[in-house]
C-alpha cells in the first residue's frame, strides 16, 4: 500500500493505492507554504476516513510541477513514513521514449499522463489535461511521446477576465450555460468561457489530428474536465483518475526494476 501524489499549480491530488487499484483519493488546494507537519495532520485526518493510519503507508510516489514543495514532501516522507519519497522527474527512465526537442522543459505530469493513457489503450492518443493550464499531449501508436500544445486554463482565463477589467464580475464556472446568448453579464461570461474553451479544445484537436500518421483516440482528464468536455465534439473518453492510475503503473515498474538490479 502506497500513497500517489500529483502536485499541480492549483490542486494536489492524493490517492491511496493497493496494487494498481485506487482505494481512496482526495483533491486539495496546493499550498506553497505548507509544512511537513501540517501535511502529516492533513493526511492523518484523510486516511482516518478509511480506517488507516499514516504509519501504515509503505511508500510515496510524487509527480510535482511546483519545485518548492518537493523538499516539504520529502521531509514529510522521511519523518512520518520513514522512507525517502520517489520523486519523478522528466529525465528518469519511465518507460516511454521522449521525442520532445527539449526534454528538460517537459513537465513530468505530462509524461505521467501519457504513460497512463498509453498503458490503457496501446494506440495513438491525444491526452488533454484541464488544469491550471490546458495541455494537449500526443503519443504515437508505437508509444512515443511526440509533443503537444499548451493553452491557458479555464479558471486562469476566468480570473484574468475578472482582474483585468473594471466591471466584469467573477463568475461560478460550475454553472453550465443554457444558451450562448447570455441574458446578463454573468451568464454571458459563463457562455463565453465554457463554449469558448470547448471550441478551443476542438480546434486544437483537429489541427493535431492532421499531423498524426494514424487517427488518434482523444481522451481528457483533470479537475476541470467535467466542465468543458460535455460541450466538445472531439473528446471520446474522460478519465478523472488518469494521473493516479499512471503513478500506480510507474511505481510498479520502478519497484520491479529495482528488484531486478
Amino acid at each position: 500500500m502506497f500513497l500517489a501524489i500529483d502536485i499541480g499549480n492549483t490542486h494536489t491530488v492524493l490517492g491511496v493505492i493497493q496494487g494498481e487499484s485506487i482505494t481512496q483519493s482526495w483533491r486539495i488546494h496546493t499550498d506553497k507554504y505548507v509544512t511537513a507537519d501540517e501535511l502529516a495532520v492533513l493526511l492523518d485526518h484523510f486516511v482516518g476516513f478509511i480506517d488507516l493510519k499514516i504509519d501504515q503507508i509503505e511508500d510515496i510516489i510524487i509527480s510535482c510541477v511546483v519545485p518548492p514543495l518537493i523538499n516539504v514532501w520529502e521531509e514529510f516522507s522521511v519523518k512520518y513514513i520513514k522512507k525517502n519519497a520517489i520523486i519523478l522527474s522528466g529525465d528518469m527512465p519511465l518507460g516511454m521514449p521522449i521525442l520532445y526537442r527539449r526534454p528538460h522543459e517537459l513537465g513530468v505530469d505530462r509524461i505521467v499522463n501519457a504513460i497512463g493513457a498509453y498503458s490503457r489503450y496501446k494506440r495513438a492518443l491525444i491526452v488533454i489535461d484541464y488544469g491550471t493550464a490546458i495541455t494537449f499531449d500526443c503519443i504515437s501508436a508505437a508509444g512515443e511521446y511526440l509533443g503537444g500544445s499548451i493553452a491557458p486554463g479555464v479558471a486562469l482565463a476566468s480570473e484574468a477576465l475578472f482582474h483585468g477589467t473594471s466591471k466584469l464580475p467573477r463568475v461560478r464556472l460550475f454553472v453550465k450555460p443554457k444558451i450562448a446568448i447570455g441574458q446578463d453579464t454573468s451568464s454571458a461570461i459563463q457562455a463565453g468561457i465554457i463554449y469558448g474553451f470547448a471550441g478551443l479544445t476542438d480546434g486544437i484537436v483537429r489541427r493535431l489530428v492532421k499531423e498524426f500518421q494514424e487517427k488518434p483516440k482523444v481522451i481528457a482528464t483533470g479537475g476541470l474536465a467535467s466542465i468543458i468536455t460535455p460541450y466538445c465534439d472531439t473528446i471520446e473518453d474522460v478519465l478523472p483518475d488518469l494521473t493516479l492510475e499512471a503513478l500506480a503503473i510507474i511505481y510498479k515498474r520502478l519497484i520491479v526494476e529495482k528488484h531486478r538490479r
